[in-house]
């Protein structure tokens, strides 16, 4: 029997009517509607379960979800396996720990944890894998599951891949913050952690130093080698301030060639400036670039909160003017900030003005420090140095106006004058005695200088071996050839080259090969200090001289002012002497009546042994002893003690305060006393400023005095009087 007729004969006994052919109809159409439901359905599911696992494979998504207790019951197998694992070995863990904590991250979010313990909906919560060796970041979403109940049962959630927007908004972000050529911090950088630091430092009472550095000679190397080259040292440089200064974040480059270095909680100024120094000797050590040798410098400005400024503006306005101090008296140096460096500032501006008319107005003359011959004292030659009398202020120290000259692209017109003069005044010098005349780098960069070494020779008749040309090792900068053309047209002239200030930190044997100098001069830091116990400058000055043996060269020691120092130079068989132990520099006059006797012979003069430097100068300070106050001026500084007048019959052992101004104080005790003068020593040792001068190691701090001062409200402050145990002189 077929189908339709088991269908005709089940229901054959029903009643024919309309009626009933409809019901039965319905329920057969409501049978396979639901069927036909059904399979839709589930090719619905097929397919949507089909498009989640292309999305899977697809790399450009995954899923995961969790139980109640957060632990992991499902996870995209792709995406396990980028974790080092398989899906099926991470059920069961904790979702939490496939990533790392944000604090690690440095992120400021809500974490994992807490939005899971909170059953918190999120969506795109970035998150870096914990997983060694992968150092992918993803945008996890999730949302909380409950049952018919209410009852949570877990998460279903995904996660998309975002390393590389995340490492381009990284990229972005150190653009921003870093230089792009060092990897230092930036001005903006510096600038907010600087802010920062000190706002947080003043509420803590603590210190913090900024220094300011600026390159020397760098724009020599951009134009001589080019950019890139220049490019290049930069980063050496940079590399070289991180080896010094150990905390990359604390560095900085501001821009061109000047940087900026923060260190928190330093406010010994020893300490600054050695640290100062070690800076300075090491970026002036040569550098290789592109194949070139090069050599730079640095100079370096210091200042300190809070005692130099308690906001950044001021600070580093402050540090900037102890960089312009520094750079102003010779480069290669620190200065300390201290506020009569706007005095200072505005004087060298007037100073630069007047120097301008200098020569026109005949202020500008020439004075000559005799050369000794060490062995018998006889004078060979002198030294010509430039001295400048101002028509109102006197003399003015060269060591002032000469990187003025420099700076104001006077130098030129100033050398020439000196290169004449000093042919025609030692072509009027009875005998052979010659004479040296210092050449800055400058001049020599000039291809002009044979030209106007000639013309002087020519126009005094001055024999050309009679004039010696001193040269500094700074002029080996690039390495050049045109360095090697100005040596061979000075030596086609006929005159001598004498290498100075040798052993400053540029000293190469490799251009003692090719450089013709007939002369090599001890810079005299190596002489200073070469009699103390325990120095090594003597073994120096030693290998100096067996070097200039084995090329045939003369040496000069230069700055001898002891008899101890004499000795050991002699001993060391330095073959020429220029130093206060022989003579001062004098004038033409003095000269001339010292040449026509014939042979100049001096016997050497002067202390015993080696003093510490002592600064001349006039200065007043205060003194202070029990509730007393004096004005006393300082004639003598040294680091260990000074003399000062001011206060009559002081008996020897009495105790001061020496208050030198701006938080400056040091106790001192009497040593010496002769009316209104006394020898002072000090208990703790002044440090060099970098400037020439001296200042104390530390300094009163501005909180301390704030603190005493509050201390004190609505109370009489003690005061210091200029009576007391002895009369004001």
């Amino acid at each position: 029997m077929d189908v339709p007729s088991r269908i005709d004969s089940g229901y054959r006994g029903q009643e024919d009517t309309e009626e009933g052919q409809r019901g039965f109809f319905g329920k057969i159409g409501s049978r396979i509607g639901k069927q036909r439901g059904e399979a839709a359905a589930n090719l619905h599911m097929h397919d949507a379960l089909m498009l989640l696992r292309n999305y899977e494979e697809s790399g450009q998504g995954w899923f995961w979800s969790t139980d109640a207790k957060g632990r992991l019951t499902y996870i995209t197998d792709s995406v396990a396996r980028l974790m080092g694992r398989t899906g099926g070995a991470l059920h069961g863990t904790a979702f939490t720990d496939l990533f790392l904590p944000v604090d690690s991250q440095g992120e400021r979010q809500r974490t994992l944890p807490f939005l899971l313990t909170k059953q918190s909906k999120f969506h795109e919560l970035p998150l870096r894998s914990a997983f060694e060796g992968d150092d992918r970041w993803w945008a996890i979403s999730g949302r909380p599951q409950f049952d018919g109940s209410g009852k949570f049962t877990g998460y279903r959630g995904s996660g998309t891949d975002i390393t590389e927007q995340r490492r381009s908004a990284e990229d972005a972000s150190r653009l921003a913050l870093y230089d792009s050529l060092t990897g230092l911090a930036n001005r903006f950088n510096i600038s907010k952690k600087l802010d920062a630091t000190l706002a947080a430092f003043a509420q803590q009472q603590r210190s913090c130093a900024i220094m300011l550095l600026d390159l020397d000679r760098f724009k020599q190397v951009n134009d001589t080698l080019g950019h890139p080259a220049g490019d290049a040292l930069l980063k050496q440089v940079a590399q070289r301030l991180l080896k010094i200064v150990g905390d990359r974040e604390m560095v900085s480059r501001l821009g061109g060639d000047e940087f900026q270095i923060i260190l928190p909680d330093v406010e010994d100024r020893g300490k600054l400036g050695e640290l100062a120094t070690d800076i300075i000797a090491s970026l002036s050590q040569p550098y290789s670039v592109e194949g070139s040798r090069c050599i730079i410098g640095a100079s370096v400005g210091v200042a300190i909160a809070p005692f130099d400024g308690q906001g950044s503006d001021d600070l580093v306005r402050n540090a900037d003017l102890a960089l312009y101090a520094a750079k102003g008296n010779g480069r290669g140096r620190f200065a300390f900030y201290s506020s009569d460096l706007h005095q200072a500032a505005e004087d060298r501006r007037i100073l630069e003005e007047d120097l301008r008319d200098a020569l026109p107005r005949g202020e500008i003359a020439l004075c000559y420090q005799p050369v000794v011959n060490s062995k018998s004292n006889m004078v060979t030659g002198v030294e010509a140095l430039i001295r400048w009398t101002h028509r109102d202020r006197g003399v003015i120290s060269p060591a002032l106006f000469i990187p003025i000259a420099e700076e104001a692209n006077l130098i030129w017109k100033l050398g020439e004058w000196v290169l004449r003069r000093a042919c025609e005044d030692a072509a009027s010098w009875p005998g052979d005695m010659r004479v040296a005349v210092n050449v800055s780098p400058i001049q020599f960069a000039n291809a002009d200088l044979p030209k106007v070494v000639a013309h002087a020779l020519e126009a005094s008749g001055l024999a050309p071996d009679r004039l010696e040309l001193e040269i500094t090792e700074s002029v080996f900068l690039g390495d050049t050839a045109e360095t090697t053309r100005m040596f061979k047209a000075l030596k086609d002239l006929g005159v001598r080259l004498a290498l100075d200030d040798f052993g400053t930190g540029y000293s190469s044997l490799g251009y003692l090969q090719s450089a013709p100098f007939d002369k090599i001069k001890i810079d005299q830091s190596f002489v200073r200090d070469a009699t103390v116990p325990g120095s090594r400058n003597g073994a120096i000055i030693a290998a100096i001289v067996a070097l200039a043996e084995a090329l045939e060269m003369e040496t000069t020691a230069e700055g001898i002012e002891s008899l101890d120092q004499l000795e050991l130079i002699r001993k060391l068989n330095v073959s020429h002497v220029q130093g206060y132990v022989y003579s001062k520099p004098v004038p033409q006059a003095e000269l001339m009546e010292h040449a026509e006797v014939g042979s100049w012979t001096i016997k050497p003069s002067g202390p015993a042994r080696q003093r510490n430097d002592r600064f001349s100068l006039f200065r007043k300070v205060g003194a202070i002893h029990d509730n007393h106050r004096y004005a006393v001026v300082i004639r003598n500084l040294s680091t260990t003690g000074a003399f000062i007048e001011g206060i009559l019959d002081v008996p020897v052992g009495t105790r001061f305060v020496i208050d030198f101004g701006e938080g400056q104080l040091v106790t001192a005790t009497v040593r010496r006393s002769a009316k209104h003068q006394q020898g002072i020593e000090f208990e703790q040792t002044m440090v060099s400023d970098g400037n020439g001068g001296l200042c104390t190691r530390h300094r009163v701090s501005p909180y301390l005095i704030a603190a005493a001062a509050q201390q004190t409200s609505g109370l009489a402050l003690p005061t210091f009087t200029t009576t007391g145990d002895w009369k004001a002189a």
